[in-house]
């Protein structure tokens, strides 16, 4: 069996989000999810403000403003010896407020885009991708699978509302 370890840091001064409990669900299953013979996986999250978040998006992803998540897989230093059963997996950076705008913005529920966004980190963490198509397609049925064990609806299904004012 594996065992997990969570560094969850509140950086945010937004009220509204997930307990550590919740968090730590998501993590769990999604990384009992993948097939390993790890003993020990350790991983951080971190919820953060707007400015925190832009700062990291600017200096690791030369983009302005903050994002949603950002993932930040560990990558050991030459020459460091590895265990192989222990894996660091990395960092998932959430910007609290904008979760929240967004899930106002999409009309979905701030814990059901809570779950996304840290499933997604997690998957990330583990190198999936979304650079391409194919590599999308298949980062997307992972989560939309992960999602659906907490009864989750598909993040990718969206909803066509005719606004009557928009029509000439």
């Amino acid at each position: 069996m594996t065992e997990i370890h969570i560094d969850i840091q509140r950086a945010s001064e937004e009220l509204e989000g997930p307990t550590d409990e919740d968090i730590a669900s998501w993590v769990e299953y999604t990384l009992l999810d993948q097939p390993t013979d790890i003993a020990v996986m350790e991983l951080s999250v971190r919820l953060v403000d707007t400015d925190e978040s832009a700062e990291l998006n600017q200096t690791f992803r030369h983009k302005t403003g903050p994002t949603n998540v950002l993932s930040f897989p560990f990558d050991a230093p030459p020459g460091l010896p590895q265990q192989n059963d222990y894996r660091l997996l990395g960092d998932i950076v959430i910007c609290a407020p904008l979760v929240a705008q967004e899930a106002t913005q999409q009309d979905k529920s701030k814990q059901s885009h809570w779950a996304h966004l840290i499933i997604h980190g997690i998957l990330h963490l583990l190198g999936y991708d979304h650079q391409n198509d194919s590599d999308a397609q298949e980062m997307e049925r992972n989560e939309i699978r992960l999602l659906s064990h907490f009864e989750i609806p598909d993040p990718y299904q969206v909803v066509h509302t005719i606004n009557t004012n928009d029509i000439h």
